[in-house]
C-alpha cells in the first residue's frame, strides 16, 4: 500500500478586504491623477513620497480617531523586536517626515502633495476594502485662514478640472472650534461625557440624510429607521437639542440665532467665537478669489477627526445621484475632505506646528467620474500581434515587432504555440486590431500580410451568403516588407 501524501493546492482568491484591479480601472485613474496632478502643480504644492511602513509608535494611537479600535493597522516585529506598521494614512507619515527634516531643509510653509496605498485593519464591507490609494495636499507651517481657504478652493478647482460640472459638487467647511464651543455650551465637554459627544457629533454629520427630526431624535432618546431598528440616542434635553439644531439649521449663519433664549450663549463662548472668526476669514478669502456658494460654503452640519482636527474642516460632497445598496437615490456623497490638525507634528518635537490639509478617496472619485461619463481613459490600443508561422524564423518576426515599436506602435510577437488558430484566437481575446502574418510563401516574395481585426469583424457581421465571404479579405493585404510600418499605422488611422 502506497505512502502518497495529498499534493495541497491553495485555493485560488484574492484576500478578504482586497480586490484585483484591472487595466481599464488602472488607466482610468492615472489619466484622474494626472489630472489632480497638475491642479495641485498649478498651486506650487510639490511631490513627495513617504514610504509604506513607518514605526508604530509614529502613527500614534494607531488610528487619529480615539474612538476606532487599536487593531485598526496591520502590524509585525522586525529583527530588532520594533513593532513597524503598514501605514494607516499618509498624513501620519508626512508628520514625521516634517518632524525629521523641520531642522532647515524644508521651506516654511511647506506645501507637498502625495498619493499612494495606505492599510487598515479593520472590518471590511460593500465598498470599504483593506487597501486603497489616497491623494493628499497639505501646507504645514502656517497658521493662517489663507492655507486653510486655499485647499479649499484648490480642491474645488480639483473638481471641475477633472470634469464634474459647477452644481454637481460643493465643498462644505466648518470649523471644529465652533464644534467644540457648542459642546461647551451644552455641558458635554469633559472627558467624562465622550462618548454622549461622539453621539452627538455623529447626530449632527446625518443631517442631510435624516433631516431635521431624525437628527433630533438622535440627539434625544434615539431613533428606529424604517427596518425597525433602534438606535439609541444621546439623550439630551429639550433645551440642549434646541440649541445643536440651532446651530446645525443655521448653517451659512451659524451666529446668527439671534432672538432665542440662548444666543447669548454663542457669543460668550470663546471657542465658539474663534471658530467663527476663522470661517469669516476664509469666506472673504472665497468671495475675493470668485469662489461663490455654489461652489464652497459653511455648513455646521459637517464633523471630521473627533480628536484629530484643530480648526477649520472641510469635505467635498458630489450632488449627483446613484443607487445605494438597496437600490434607493441619493445623493454619491463625499468624495474627500480634511482640516487643520496643529497636533499632529507635536508629538514627535514637542512644538506645536500648524498644518491643514486635504485627502482625496481616489477609488470613490473614479466611481464618480464614471457615474457621470467622465472618466477619461487614455486611447491606448491593444498590441498588433506579429504571428509565428515558422518558429525557426523567429528572429524575422522579431524584427517586425521591433520595427514596429520603434515607431511607436505597441506591438508583441506571439510566444505560444505555432497553431495558426489559436494565435488568431488569442489575438481577438487580446482585443489587437491587426496582426502581422509572414508564412513561407510570402517570405520568398518578401511581402507580409498584414489583416485588419477590427475591420474584419465589422465585414463579417454583414455577411450573409458564402459568397459573400469573400468580401472579408477587403480586411487582409499584403505589402512589400519595406511597407510594414507605413500599412500598420494607416489601418490604425
Amino acid at each position: 500500500m502506497s505512502d502518497s501524501k495529498k499534493t495541497f493546492r491553495p485555493k485560488a482568491r484574492v484576500a478578504k478586504g482586497f480586490r484585483d484591479i484591472d487595466a481599464d480601472e488602472i488607466r482610468g485613474q492615472r489619466e484622474m491623477l494626472a489630472t489632480i496632478q497638475r491642479v495641485y502643480e498649478s498651486y506650487g504644492f510639490e511631490p513627495v513620497e513617504q514610504p509604506f511602513i513607518e514605526y508604530t509608535d509614529a502613527l500614534g494611537k494607531f488610528l487619529p480617531d480615539q474612538d476606532r479600535p487599536n487593531a485598526g493597522v496591520f502590524s509585525f516585529q522586525d529583527d530588532d523586536e520594533q513593532w513597524l506598521s503598514l501605514r494607516y494614512d499618509l498624513t501620519a507619515p508626512l508628520a514625521r517626515f516634517v518632524a525629521e527634516n523641520n531642522q532647515g531643509q524644508l521651506p516654511s510653509p511647506y506645501r507637498s502633495y502625495r498619493q499612494g496605498w495606505v492599510f487598515r485593519n479593520e472590518k471590511p464591507g460593500p465598498g470599504r476594502f483593506r487597501q486603497f490609494m489616497q491623494f493628499d495636499a497639505d501646507t504645514v507651517g502656517s497658521s493662517s485662514p489663507a492655507a486653510d481657504a486655499e485647499v479649499c478652493m484648490m480642491a474645488a478647482d480639483t473638481m471641475e478640472a477633472l470634469g464634474i460640472a459647477r452644481g454637481s459638487y460643493v465643498m462644505k467647511v466648518n470649523n471644529r472650534k465652533i464644534l467644540d464651543g457648542t459642546m461647551e455650551i451644552i455641558g458635554l465637554s469633559g472627558p467624562e461625557s465622550f462618548e454622549r459627544r461622539l453621539t452627538v457629533l455623529r447626530a449632527m454629520d446625518k443631517l442631510d440624510k435624516l433631516g431635521e427630526s431624525g437628527v433630533s431624535a438622535l440627539l434625544g432618546p434615539g431613533r428606529k429607521d424604517a427596518s425597525g431598528d433602534f438606535t439609541k440616542g444621546a439623550g439630551l434635553s429639550e433645551i440642549q437639542i434646541e440649541q445643536v439644531m440651532a446651530l446645525l439649521l443655521n448653517k451659512s449663519r451659524i451666529t446668527q440665532a439671534t432672538g432665542t433664549e440662548y444666543s447669548a450663549a454663542f457669543a460668550q463662548n470663546k471657542l465658539f467665537v474663534e471658530g467663527f472668526s476663522e470661517l469669516r476669514a476664509m469666506e472673504s478669502i472665497f468671495v475675493s478669489a470668485g469662489y461663490g456658494k455654489d461652489r464652497i460654503k459653511i455648513d455646521s452640519s459637517v464633523v471630521r477627526g473627533l480628536e484629530y482636527y484643530t480648526g477649520p474642516v472641510f469635505e467635498c460632497e458630489l450632488l449627483m445621484e446613484t443607487k445605494d445598496e438597496d437600490g434607493n437615490t441619493v445623493r454619491f456623497g463625499s468624495v474627500g475632505g480634511g482640516g487643520r490638525y496643529d497636533d499632529l507634528v507635536a508629538r514627535f518635537t514637542g512644538q506645536s506646528v500648524p498644518a491643514t490639509g486635504f485627502s482625496i478617496g481616489v477609488s470613490r472619485l473614479y466611481s464618480a467620474l464614471k457615474l457621470v461619463g467622465k472618466a477619461k481613459v487614455s486611447q491606448t490600443l491593444a498590441p498588433v500581434v506579429v504571428t509565428v508561422m515558422d518558429k525557426d524564423r523567429q528572429g524575422d518576426y522579431w524584427k517586425f515587432v521591433q520595427q514596429l515599436r520603434a515607431a511607436g506602435i505597441r506591438a508583441e510577437m506571439y510566444i505560444g504555440t505555432s497553431n495558426m488558430g489559436k494565435q488568431m484566437k488569442y489575438a481577438d481575446k487580446r482585443g489587437s486590431p491587426i496582426v502581422v502574418i509572414q508564412g513561407g510563401d510570402e517570405k520568398a516574395k518578401g511581402e507580409v500580410q498584414i489583416k485588419d481585426l477590427r475591420l474584419g469583424s465589422e465585414l463579417a457581421a454583414q455577411i450573409e451568403t458564402r459568397e459573400e465571404y469573400a468580401s472579408q479579405r477587403l480586411a487582409q493585404v499584403s505589402v512589400p516588407e519595406a511597407d510594414l510600418v507605413a500599412t500598420v499605422k494607416k489601418m490604425l488611422g
